[in-house]
């Protein structure tokens, strides 16, 4: 048992909620099944508007037919789309994939770039995305993920006051020790598609009821 409650500063709650999220979902991780970094590269900007099992569905049969950034970079711009049409702006995520292949494989000799500042130069890699491979693939804890789930549950953890993912993510880290920078997201995120549903958050089923502001069961 802890002295905190919803009300508590932020800066207080985090370090609870981390470790409760840590003892609810042992197996957090990214979802996005890969081998190298530059398949994570790939299934990262797949991802965008879509979920990591359709990706998922998607990344096997498209990394074994262009198995390299190369092949990416010298394939008709129609077979990548056709391949990745089921992820939704098929055109768009085609047309960043294969201009990122092209600097990777031509400029970088075929390696993903280990930097945030390079990443954020890439075609369609914006914070999101480079921080998923630089913590993935990496390690490199440079920043913390922001995507749906994230925004969501520090929302209604009321950990944050900003609405933009930018803000939040300096939010965060304000208050985040580096060290957990990484896990912080996959544990969010897994907590947000198991019991903090967009919908109907299954708040009696919650390891965080007692310090979230948002629960139902707690007085305003």
């Amino acid at each position: 048992m802890t002295n905190l409650d919803a009300h508590s500063p932020p800066s207080e709650r985090l370090p609870e909620i981390i470790r409760r999220l840590r003892l609810a979902h042992p197996d957090a991780c990214c979802a996005l099944q890969h081998r190298t970094p530059w398949e994570l590269l790939v299934a990262t900007i797949l991802s965008a508007q879509c979920t990591d099992e359709r990706v998922n569905k998607v990344t096997p049969a498209l990394f074994e037919r262009f198995p390299t950034p190369r092949a990416f970079a010298d394939a008709e711009r129609s077979e990548i789309e056709e391949a990745i049409r089921s992820t939704g702006f098929y055109r768009n995520k085609a047309r960043h994939i294969q201009e990122v292949a092209q600097i990777v494989a031509y400029e970088y000799d075929g390696k993903v770039p280990a930097d945030m500042a390079t990443l954020l130069k890439l075609p369609g890699v914006a914070r999101k995305t480079a921080n998923v491979v630089l913590g993935v693939a990496f390690e490199i804890a440079d920043g913390i993920v922001v995507d749906t789930h994230v925004k969501r549950l520090v929302t209604r953890l009321g950990l944050v006051k900003a609405k933009d993912p930018k803000k939040i993510e300096q939010e965060l880290i304000a208050i985040t020790p580096r060290e957990d920078w990484i896990d912080l997201a996959h544990l969010l995120i897994f907590h947000g598609r198991r019991v903090c549903k967009a919908r109907k958050p299954d708040c009696t089923a919650c390891t965080l009821n007692d310090l979230c502001p948002s629960s139902e069961l707690n007085p305003t």
